[in-house]
């Protein structure tokens, strides 16, 4: 079975198992202490520590090993914004960061700190100068991820980390997708990453902190991992991370390349087989393994069952497929479709008989989806009785309004409205996109006594 969905958590590399089994048997006693079996879990320790210290681009004092990648930012931004709380309380962050970093913030704000989130373009990356306006004289601390967990798109760290710099600000990046492909670009102050990204064991992260950066690590102090992580290291899964990350990186090199081609190939050849689909993300400035497109007309839940039952692992950033009946932050902040999304980011090793299948089976999944949702086929023109229309869709979810407004739009003249009763927060986002997808005009939101008004004007 087919598994494509490495953007969450990859596949356990043959050296991570080779590297946790064989540190199960030398890695378990305390390497604080003096005797033969501590001394020996001390060296394992301290041998991964230089390895992954090489891979990150710091000094092995500079590292730290955490319970986890989100235990990692969480640390990180709270120690140095205690650190500079001097300077303000004011912390910058883009608008499509990991919901770790966004946590973060929040609590940050909650506790009386400020924060700011830097906008980005449709294909999910941060103008460099529009993040270094958001940084002021009270700026405490920068958060820039180094590339996007749901789409792939890869930010401008270099130049961001140049502005901060600039501005005495210290930049945390959040490398936990981008760290297994290569270096983070020079000029960040703090750094994190989650083992299980590269095909190292859950349960490891890695906060690196540069020397000179104020940092003033937050809870009860611990004598461990220069008080930066508190417990008992994991040195089996700590071993089995580095040597996972040094052996990822040894392949990079060829994996991306071959990689970029199939996700190329799925990028091009969706749009041609399914209809009425758009591709999100960067397609130059960008993972070479993970490729994001959403479909009209698809409940996303829907979807991604049926391609687990087609034997095929993806994500969704669709409201549909959560629980909170809201879309994927990332995809909001971006301004483009969210209902039927699909996150494919394919894990080492992927052949190209695999990705044939999927583009095999994919277009068929999709029809009949849409099919069981009454979806329109097409929006043909229509003699038109009426110069507006009014869709009553509250109380219905994720695609459901979009399809109503679909199969109405040819009942209203060229010039004529649509007028859509929506309390489903996708509407917000999906209906605009379905506009600029079908060449319509999107009039604007207004209030209604349930949930909002969307307005389209029908141009063709």
């Amino acid at each position: 079975m087919p598994y494509f969905d490495a953007a969450s958590s990859a596949p356990l590399h043959p050296v991570a198992r080779q590297a946790l089994l064989a540190a199960l048997d030398e890695g378990w006693a305390d390497p604080a202490r003096l005797y033969r079996e501590g001394r020996r879990a001390r060296l394992l320790l301290d041998a991964a520590r230089e390895a992954a210290a090489e891979a990150v681009g710091c000094r092995p004092d500079e590292l730290t090993f955490t319970s986890s990648g989100t235990r990692a930012v969480h640390s990180a931004i709270s120690g140095a914004l205690a650190g500079r709380r001097r300077v303000g309380r004011h912390l910058v962050v883009s608008a499509v960061e990991h919901s770790s970093v966004l946590h973060a913030a929040a609590t940050h704000e909650a506790q009386g700190g400020t924060f700011a989130e830097v906008p980005v373009d449709r294909a999910g990356a941060v103008s460099a100068a529009a993040y270094g306006e958001a940084l002021r004289e009270d700026t405490a601390l920068a958060c820039l991820q180094s590339a996007n967990h749901e789409v792939g798109t890869e930010q401008p760290v270099a130049e961001v980390a140049e502005l901060c710099r600039a501005s005495g600000v210290p930049l945390l990046v959040d490398a936990a997708q981008s760290l297994g492909w290569g270096p983070v670009p020079a000029g960040w102050s703090l750094l994190a990453a989650s083992a299980h990204k590269w095909g190292g064991p859950s349960g490891v992260g890695l906060l690196a902190v540069r020397k000179g950066v104020r940092f003033a690590p937050q809870g009860p102090a611990d004598e461990r991992e220069s008080g930066r992580a508190v417990g008992f290291e994991n040195i089996p899964a700590v071993v089995a991370a580095a040597a996972s990350l040094r052996a990822v990186r040894a392949e990079a090199a060829a994996e991306s390349v071959r990689l970029r081609a199939l996700v190329d190939l799925i990028r091009a050849r969706v749009p041609e087989l399914v209809p009425d689909v758009e591709v999100v993300g960067d397609p130059v400035r960008r993972l070479p393994h993970l490729v994001t497109f959403s479909c009209l007309y698809v409940d996303g839940e829907t979807l991604l069952h049926e391609l687990d039952r087609a034997e095929f692992s993806v994500s969704s950033g669709s409201s549909c497929t959560s629980s909170t009946l809201t879309p994927s932050h990332v995809l909001r902040a971006m301004g483009v479709l969210s209902e039927g999304n699909v996150r494919v980011s394919l894990p080492a090793g992927t052949t190209a008989e695999d990705v044939d299948r999927f583009l095999r089976v994919l277009p068929g999944v999709v029809s009949e989806v849409r099919e069981k949702l009454g979806a329109p086929v097409s929006v043909a023109p229509s003699p038109a009785a009426t110069t507006s229309l009014v869709v009553d869709s509250l109380g219905k979810r994720c695609p459901i309004p979009v399809i109503e407004l679909a199969k109405v739009i040819g009942e209203v003249p060229v010039g004529g409205t649509v007028t859509v009763l929506s309390d489903d927060e996708a509407a917000r986002l999906d209906i605009p996109a379905w506009c600029v997808m079908r060449e319509q005009e999107y009039v604007g939101e207004q209030p209604a006594d349930r949930g909002s008004a969307y307005v389209v004007r029908r141009l063709s």
